[in-house]
């Protein structure tokens, strides 16, 4: 994607929930999350966004969520009217962000599939998750934490530790440090996902 090149901090915020929709954004270092403030207070975390993923493939004139950066986030910022007019003249691009919302329509999906499922299940599927942004790897590196993790499964921090400590002592994970984990049996971690 070609667009400005632009750095926020950890924490910072990329664009609010209501502001107008005017770019598209791509990950290139970080980690971004989106997320809704409840009206009871609570955070909802919609979505994790990696290096190479797109987001803000909405078809709103403003923002549903509002988008931080998790750590320090590289991301490149692109005008929208400027996407959509190259995809007006170029098929290929115009089928790739296509597939692009089609995706990220499925993903919405699933993870509300994941809310009515046990806590067990719903970290487990995130750790799949998560695994399958790089299914060569054995390990996992997490740039959210624990909170967030609990904000996008709609459980508590302490579910979550809990729930992560639990798999380490089956021996279906292995807790290298609190953000590196060791998927030591995907088969089991899909079984409990089933």
């Amino acid at each position: 994607m070609i667009g400005a090149s632009t750095r926020f901090a950890r924490n910072a915020e990329i664009y609010g929930e209501d502001d107008p929709a005017e770019y598209l954004y791509q990950v290139i270092s970080g980690a971004v999350r989106t997320c809704r403030t409840l009206d009871d207070g609570r955070r909802q975390i919609g979505s994790f966004y990696l290096p190479g993923d797109i987001f803000d493939v909405e078809a709103t004139e403003v923002h549903l969520a509002s988008a931080e950066a998790i750590r320090e986030a590289h991301v490149v910022v692109a005008k929208r009217s400027a996407v959509m007019a190259r995809a007006e003249y170029e098929k290929n691009f115009a089928r790739q962000l296509w597939t692009l919302a089609v995706r990220e329509l499925q993903r919405m999906h699933e993870h509300s599939m994941v809310l009515m499922k046990s806590a067990e299940e719903r970290v487990a599927g995130f750790l799949l998750e998560m695994a399958g942004r790089n299914a060569a790897a054995q390990s996992i590196e997490l740039p959210m934490t624990r909170q967030d993790i609990a904000d996008y499964l709609g459980l508590t921090i302490e579910t979550v530790s809990r729930t992560l400590s639990q798999l380490a002592q089956s021996g279906t994970i292995a807790l290298e440090t609190s953000r590196r984990i060791v998927l030591r049996n995907r088969v089991a971690l899909s079984r409990i996902n089933a």
